[in-house]
């Protein structure tokens, strides 16, 4: 299969110094504007954010992905507000400095404009995109890929140091507008459009893809692959011997509920199991 991208395949390893990264999932409380936001003090939503962060780090994840996933339901890119990319500047610039491991950043729903701004901001070395190139029917409506606009804006704001990490075949969706192009083909796509590392989803928030699906998308592409979603202590070392790492949230917190608080134990236990895959 020839190449269609002349990036690299190195950013876990230039981002994280290892070749398999373990990231840990910041879902950030409401934010003021969010539906679910009932008044909170910002003192309480950034200390929410940071106990979490701390729980993460001290069970020994090497990253962290900040999220606005408390906004739900999450709104088309181009009604979210600077609000949000102000407050999510802020947690991810005070998480930064308390933890100094490499964050990342994604704002719902597909977002890499503001992504970009938080992150030249609050100082993250990449952004999460849900759908890069082509288009889906998601939860939102309608859904392009905003690989053109956001290239551009990350090159005027000199901030080309800021990675671009992307789904392939996006959850919380339907597919079936270019269900004449392949998952292969699509994550093709991707790297066309510059990405430089491709994640790996199932079909909702805690679902794991599968087998089939990650070997189908390792093939398709040179660019390291994360799976992010439906990650937990019992398949992490399997899917670690397929992948250069995964991104991990729901599975722990309290009860395994995303909502709920990181249990630290339960991030040592997931880092026992990931142990001999790394």
């Amino acid at each position: 299969m020839a190449d269609i991208s002349n990036n690299d395949a190195s950013a876990i390893q230039d981002i994280f110094g290892r070749e398999k990264a373990l990231i840990g999932m910041i879902h950030c409380p409401p934010f003021p504007g969010a539906p679910r936001y009932r008044g909170a003090s910002m003192d309480d939503v950034y200390d929410t954010c940071m106990r979490d962060a701390e729980a993460c780090i001290e069970g020994g994840l090497h990253g962290l992905m900040i999220e606005n996933h408390g906004d739900v339901p999450f709104s088309k890119p181009e009604d979210i507000g600077c609000e949000t990319a102000a407050f999510m500047s802020v947690v991810t610039d005070r998480v930064r400095r308390a933890t100094g491991v490499p964050l990342g950043v994604n704002v719902l729903a597909n977002a890499p404009i503001h992504g970009f701004a938080i992150a030249a901001a609050g100082g993250a070395s990449f952004i999460r995109v849900n759908q890069w190139a082509n288009a889906y029917v998601a939860n939102e409506g309608f859904m392009e890929g905003r690989a053109a606009e956001a290239m551009r804006y990350r090159a005027a704001l000199r901030a080309e140091h800021v990675r671009v990490f992307t789904d392939s075949h996006v959850k919380h969706g339907s597919h079936a507008i270019v269900a004449d192009r392949s998952i292969v083909e699509m994550t093709r796509d991707l790297a066309f459009f510059d990405s430089d590392c491709i994640i790996a989803t199932g079909q909702r928030t805690g679902d794991a893809a599968t087998v089939e699906e990650i070997t189908e998308i390792a093939g398709a592409t040179h660019l390291p692959l994360l799976v992010g979603s439906g990650v937990n202590e019992n398949n992490v070392a399997d899917i670690l011997s397929l992948t250069n790492g995964v991104i991990v949230g729901s599975s722990l917190k309290v009860d395994g509920v995303w909502w709920n608080p990181v249990d630290v134990s339960k991030v040592r236990s997931f880092l026992a199991a990931a142990g001999p895959a790394l």
